[in-house]
């Protein structure tokens, strides 16, 4: 349950929530493939996080000075036998809703659903982790924000809208930014490991001005989409949740450190909330 990292689970959650907002509102829902998605999403996340427990593991980025919450093979809770056996399980239970959404969206969703499954392994995993590479924040915003978005999209309506698309990046922002803050607190740690993430490379005052961005630009788009009639003026739901929002740009400038896992716990909570609010924004009518 640890390594599973339940309070990470919204990152997989609020892209399938917001997609099926867009469907909602285009009138073409379909519960099923919301709950194949929904059962999938979620399973790729676990595995994804059994796997980086693994790798960090292996490759030392996790050490006894980590400021985040303990890692469960490196505190010795389970072994790395065990681990890799459960990312195993966790990618193959992600294979079943995987051959149902298939059946409806074919050789496109093939292809989204292989992609995810080698992002999710190669991130701190292979003779190449990207994620030590630089690529931790684009491939996030990707396979969090626009690829499961637009994918339900496609297999509720058989395009992918613009509408879909425009919502698609203030979910990846958002997610985006749990990565950033994270990476933010594990400057110093990261950097002895050879870990070069975005954070890393560009160090913490313009780590603190990518995260101020991202929040920005995802409560612009509610906006955007509102003003150019892509969805009704529902949709500036999130806008509900800017206080939070003011408040952790705060705490980034302000905070260093183990109190920055409050910080990393509040965006999490903040981009659900947001996507709860913009997917059922989305599902008004126009």
């Amino acid at each position: 349950m640890r390594a599973a990292r339940p309070q990470t689970l919204p990152a997989g959650i609020t892209p399938v929530l917001v997609g099926a907002g867009v469907a909602a509102g285009a009138g073409k829902l379909d519960g099923v493939v919301f709950a194949a998605a929904f059962a999938g999403a979620v399973l790729i996340q676990i595995g994804a996080n059994y796997a980086n427990d693994l790798f960090d593991f292996q490759k030392g980025a996790d050490r006894t000075d980590r400021l985040g919450p303990p890692r469960a093979t490196a505190t010795g809770v389970v072994t790395e036998g065990q681990i890799a056996a459960a990312t195993l399980v966790a990618f193959g239970l992600a294979v079943l809703p995987g051959i149902y959404l298939l059946s409806v969206g074919g050789l496109p969703v093939v292809v989204v659903g292989l992609a995810s499954l080698l992002a999710a392994l190669t991130y701190v995993g292979g003779p190449w982790p990207y994620g030590y590479h630089g690529l931790g924040d684009p491939v996030c915003f990707l396979f969090f924000g626009v690829i499961p978005v637009a994918t339900l999209s496609y297999l509720s309506t058989g395009v992918v809208t613009p509408a879909a698309l425009l919502a698609s990046v203030p979910v990846g922002c958002l997610i985006t930014a749990i990565l950033v803050i994270n990476n933010y607190r594990d400057i110093e740690q990261d950097r002895a490991a050879g870990k070069r993430t975005v954070a890393v490379i560009i160090g913490p005052r313009a780590t603190r001005a990518e995260y101020v961005a991202l929040l920005a630009i995802a409560y612009a788009v509610p906006l955007i989409g509102a003003a150019l009639g892509l969805w009704s003026p529902a949709g500036l739901l999130p806008w509900l949740t800017a206080p939070l929002a003011r408040g952790l740009i705060t705490r980034i400038n302000t905070t260093v450190g183990r109190p920055l896992n409050l910080a990393l716990r509040d965006t999490a909570r903040l981009q659900l909330l947001f996507g709860a609010l913009f997917a059922v924004g989305l599902a008004l009518p126009r």
